[in-house]
């Protein structure tokens, strides 16, 4: 579990059942560790600036479900057709090769072999795909929504989205408020670097401010770095250079974590926030913090086809600064909302765990129950969704898409965050009715099957959180005292 950072720690690889507990630290000490590895959007939109009955917001909220769901089933139709169709012409070959009496009798051995390891061959399925994807994926899939030298023609509704965008920040001051609502559904690739400064808060709303104010900010953030970053070596640092340095090579994608200009840069930020941040210091959680805005600001500079095997090295190093104090700054705006998370003992996440739990037994009592039942404590399993707010549990694009959202609404990365993550464990209830084991249960929701998870996803799970949000925000008996 990962908590406040102690040297010389070593907790368990394997999930156990927790004992009585008197103290978060003793709870934490005694779980695993959290480091083991469309159209209707803007519907949605339209109504989080009004103020509605939650009739009207549940039937658009389910709208957007069900159309997405419609969708994912169009595609899931034309693949088995397409499978099916590669299956005859296999069929074909081999009957063409081989004769009809050899064919024949292949298929009858098949048959005969399969049917004795039917059994376990189901449960092995089962299991693998229940269980994460070995091979982590390449960094074209995490920064797909980036790279803007191979993406497919825009469709007019993107095309359309683009020129709004483009309009609202044209102007002389960008209206803020207009530009989140834009936001909520997602940010065109092109413009996603300029709205996620304006969003965060980094950069001012009038055009004219905006250059002084990038050029004032990466000259104090360098500064920092000439006043603070020779000290990482001193005694009362080493400690949290250490771990920054072990825990640099954890993060995602791994293609540029292994890049040492990349590991280079990713110190100094994460050094300079702990230095200036004494309250909470430096906790495991923060390096994956700076990932999606790095990647994003990259991506202002990158034409490479081959985005995955850019040497980031290659920028030239006045812009690679920009993107290093960019990087900083607008991560540190989202930390200021989240303190509280890193502080001793990381009080925000223990109260947001256990207001997920109080949703979670009103929206859905049956999983609630389920997991009481086998013992499964939610902080053996959000802890880590909060404490790196989902990045662990679903692809960077994903991640980025998220906080396209995130940082359009009010306390995204705090209160709405709760709701996402409600939707997400509820959006595992087949699953996680099917296990009747405690381990099972928990290797499970520690490692969701994502690694294919897109958009589309992304846009049904953060309807489903608004939805929620809507519903249960404001209810009196929200969560119980």
């Amino acid at each position: 579990m990962v908590g406040l950072v102690k040297p010389g720690s070593k907790p368990p690889t394997t999930p156990v059942k927790l004992k009585k507990v008197s103290t978060f630290q003793e709870f934490e000490s005694n779980t695993s560790d959290a480091w083991d590895l469309g159209d209707d959007d803007d519907e949605l939109l339209a109504i989080a600036a009004e103020n509605l009955n939650t009739e009207v917001v549940m039937e658009t909220a389910h709208k957007v479900i069900e159309n997405h769901s419609k969708l994912q089933e169009q595609h899931k139709f034309q693949e088995e057709h397409l499978q099916e169709e590669k299956q005859v012409e296999s069929v074909e070959l081999t009957s063409t090769a081989c004769g009809d009496n050899r064919l024949v009798k292949s298929i009858s051995e098949g048959h005969t072999s399969s049917s004795s390891d039917n059994a376990s061959e189901n449960t092995s399925m089962q299991r693998s795909q229940s269980l994460p994807q070995t091979s982590t994926p390449p960094l074209v899939s995490g920064m797909a929504d980036c790279n803007t030298s191979v993406t497919p023609a825009l469709t007019e509704r993107e095309a359309s989205r683009l020129d709004k965008f483009k309009l609202l920040l044209a102007g002389p001051n960008t209206d803020l408020e207009e530009l989140r609502k834009l936001s909520w559904s997602g940010i065109p690739k092109r413009v996603r670097p300029i709205a996620w400064k304006l969003l965060s808060g980094y950069l001012p709303a009038n055009v004219d401010r905006r250059e002084s104010t990038l050029q004032r900010k990466r000259k104090e953030y360098f500064a920092f770095v000439e006043q603070y970053y020779d000290s990482r070596n001193d005694e009362n640092h080493q400690d949290t250079y250490r771990q920054i340095h072990i825990d640099i090579p954890r993060m995602s994608p791994e293609v540029l974590r292994l890049q040492p200009k990349v590991t280079e840069i990713f110190e100094r930020i994460l050094f300079i926030w702990a230095i200036r941040h004494p309250a909470s210091g430096y906790v495991q959680g923060i390096n994956d913090l700076a990932t999606p805005f790095f990647v994003v600001f990259i991506c202002e500079y990158i034409e490479e086809e081959e985005v995955e095997n850019f040497d980031v090295s290659s920028l030239p190093e006045e812009v690679l600064q920009n993107i290093e104090a960019d990087s900083y700054w607008c991560m540190s705006k989202l930390l200021d909302g989240i303190q509280d998370n890193y502080t001793f003992a990381q009080p925000g996440i223990q109260k947001k765990v256990k207001m997920l739990e109080e949703l979670v037994s009103r929206i859905d009592e049956q999983v609630h129950r389920h997991l009481d039942l086998h013992e499964v404590k939610y902080l053996q399993f959000a802890f880590r969704w909060m404490n790196n707010l989902l990045m662990r549990e679903v692809p960077l694009r994903c991640t980025i898409r998220l906080w396209d959202t995130y940082q359009s609404e009010p306390e995204g990365f705090s209160h709405f965050h709760l709701y996402v993550c409600a939707a997400f464990l509820v959006r595992w209830r087949k699953e996680i009715l099917e296990e009747k084991d405690f381990q099972e249960l928990l290797i499970f929701l520690q490692n969701l099957p994502t690694v294919h998870w897109g958009n589309e996803e992304i846009s049904v799970l953060l309807a489903e959180a608004y939805r929620l949000k809507f519903a249960f925000a404001d209810a009196p008996n929200h969560y119980k005292k």
